[in-house]
């Protein structure tokens, strides 16, 4: 389910714009890895990042601008490191087999 978003120019800024706690908007996207309703992991110009919640869906998709929107309720936003990121793209490699 991985889904590879253009950003082949110069590098993107990256920011992340959380309303309410339940809407986010987030520039610097380079793929889409994986999402459910639970938890989107995303690949952004400044490394992986997790968001947790509860009735997550991706709400908009701008392939071209590298920009994601998510809506639900957000528990959790977090940077993986390398460690993190191997056992997130592990569980997610399983669940959608």
């Amino acid at each position: 389910m991985t889904q590879n978003i253009g950003n082949k120019g110069p590098i993107q800024e990256h920011d992340i714009v959380m309303r309410g706690r339940r809407t986010l908007d987030i520039t610097g996207v380079k793929q889409v890895e994986s999402f459910d309703n639970e938890e989107f992991l995303l690949e952004t110009v400044m490394g992986f990042l997790s968001i947790k919640g509860q009735n997550l869906q991706m709400k908009n998709l701008d392939v071209d601008k590298g920009i994601v929107s998510i809506k639900g309720k957000i528990f959790e936003i977090v940077y993986l490191d390398e460690h993190h990121t191997e056992k997130a793209k592990g569980f997610f490699s399983k669940l959608f087999k």
